[in-house]
C-alpha cells in the first residue's frame, strides 16, 4: 500500500514490493521508545534516551555502544527511505556490512541523556557508500545548538549474503539515496 505523498516507481521487485519510497517513514511513537525526529535538509536525526544498560561502571556511555546508536540510526534512515534490510535480502540476495570504521570521541554521554544521532551520505559507489554520523547531546534551551559528542564514518558495503563476496548495489537501491 502506497502512503499519499510517497512514490510507488522505485525499486520494485513486483506490483506489491517496494523497497524504496522518496517520502519519509512516520515516526513510531510510544513510551521510550527511540524514535526518528526527522531529516533536515540531507541529514537524517534519530532521538534516543541514555539507559542504565548504555553506560559503563564510571556512570558514562561504554565506547563500544555508540556503534550501536550509529547501527539503530543508519537502520531508521533506511527505513525513512523506505529500505526494509530483510526484505531487500530476500528480494535481492544482497545486503549491507559494515567495512569500516572511524570515530572520534569528544565528550562523554551520561545516564538519562537525550541524544540525536544523525546521519548523512559522504559518498556513493558502485558498491559501498560513506556515511557520516554524529551523536549530540539535546540541548535543554531550544534556540541552543546540540553538543557534540561522538562523531565518524562508516563504510558500507553491498555483498552477496550467500558468500559475502562484495558485489554491485543494483542501480535501484543505489537511486534511493540522496546524492
Amino acid at each position: 500500500m502506497t502512503k499519499p505523498g510517497t512514490s510507488n516507481d522505485t525499486f520494485k521487485q513486483g506490483p506489491q514490493d517496494r523497497l524504496c519510497r522518496t517520502a519519509g517513514a512516520a515516526a513510531p511513537s510510544g513510551g521510550s521508545e527511540p524514535h526518528a525526529v526527522g531529516s533536515v535538509g540531507a541529514t537524517f536525526q534519530w532521538a534516543l534516551r541514555v539507559y542504565w544498560e548504555d553506560t559503563d561502571a564510571g556512570g558514562i556511555v561504554f565506547y563500544a555502544n555508540y556503534l550501536k546508536f550509529f547501527e539503530r540510526a543508519r537502520t531508521e534512515w533506511l527505513r525513512s527511505l523506505g529500505i526494509e534490510q530483510q526484505r531487500l535480502k530476500e528480494s535481492t540476495g544482497g545486503m549491507f556490512v559494515v567495512l569500516e570504521t572511524s570515530i572520534r570521541y569528544r565528550r562523554p554521554a551520561q545516564l538519562d541523556d537525550e541524544l540525536i544521532v544523525t546521519a548523512s551520505m559522504v559518498e556513493t559507489g558502485r558498491a559501498s557508500m560513506i556515511i557520516k554520523q554524529q551523536a549530540l547531546l539535546k540541548s535543554e534551551q531550544p534556540d541552543e545548538k546540540p553538543t557534540l559528542l561522538c562523531d565518524g564514518t562508516i563504510r558500507i558495503g553491498w555483498v552477496n549474503a550467500a558468500s559475502f563476496q562484495p558485489t554491485r548495489m543494483p542501480a535501484s537501491l543505489s537511486a534511493c539515496f540522496p546524492s
